[in-house]
């Protein structure tokens, strides 16, 4: 017998979701959902989830995937400019692990600023006001928000067709779930042999 859930579709028409829709079995509308798999869900996560769960997880999921994208960039960007550039005076050198203990404290200081700030942007635009939200439902998504659709696109990338905005979805929700594996892979070999990503490339 086939499980079916009610879960959102999350396409963005208007800046608002569509309307439910049933999942059943692997034949799942929301992004990032593919064929053959459909959800993959091996903990059974989403099999327990009701829609606001199953929207804070993409959400988490989304968040997450684009500090790891930008991280692996980060990774490889960062041990091959080491000392050749005039960021830090260009003393930063070595894996990639070990450049956060060698930057000046006040860069922490802009970082954690910058941090704070699109943290409380996140949460004004994503969440509904603490004072509005029951005692025993704390997180509360806003029913119109859509995950991860914060209104950043500079270079307007994000299409007006519904099906191509469920597709680049799917696409960064893809290239996010890589970018986590990456990034843990990155700090797992520079842990186990103290060599960078760079270095296991060129030697």
């Amino acid at each position: 017998m086939h499980h079916h859930r009610i879960c959102a579709c999350w396409l963005d028409r208007v800046g608002k979701p569509l309307d439910v829709v049933t999942i059943r079995g692997g034949g799942v509308c929301i992004p990032g959902a593919l064929p053959p798999v459909g959800i993959f869900d091996p903990l059974g996560f989403a099999a327990k989830a009701d829609e606001a769960t199953m929207k804070k997880y993409r959400e988490a999921e989304l968040t997450h995937g684009r500090v790891a994208m930008l991280a692996s960039v980060g990774f490889l960007v960062g041990e091959a400019v080491e000392s050749k550039t005039f960021l830090f005076n260009g003393e930063v050198t070595g894996p990639a692990i070990t450049h956060l203990a060698q930057v000046n404290p006040f860069f922490w200081l802009i970082l954690g600023v910058g941090i704070a700030k699109a943290e409380v942007t996140r949460a004004e635009i994503g969440w509904v006001e603490p004072k509005n939200v029951p005692y025993d439902q704390p997180g509360q998504l806003r029913e119109e928000y859509v995950p991860g659709n914060l209104g950043f696109d500079p270079l307007g990338l994000k299409p007006a067709d519904e099906a191509e905005f469920a597709t680049m979805q799917t696409k960064e929700l893809q290239n996010g779930r890589l970018a986590m594996l990456a990034a843990a892979g990155f700090m797992a070999q520079e842990l186990a042999d103290g060599k960078g990503i760079i270095e296991h490339f060129t030697n």
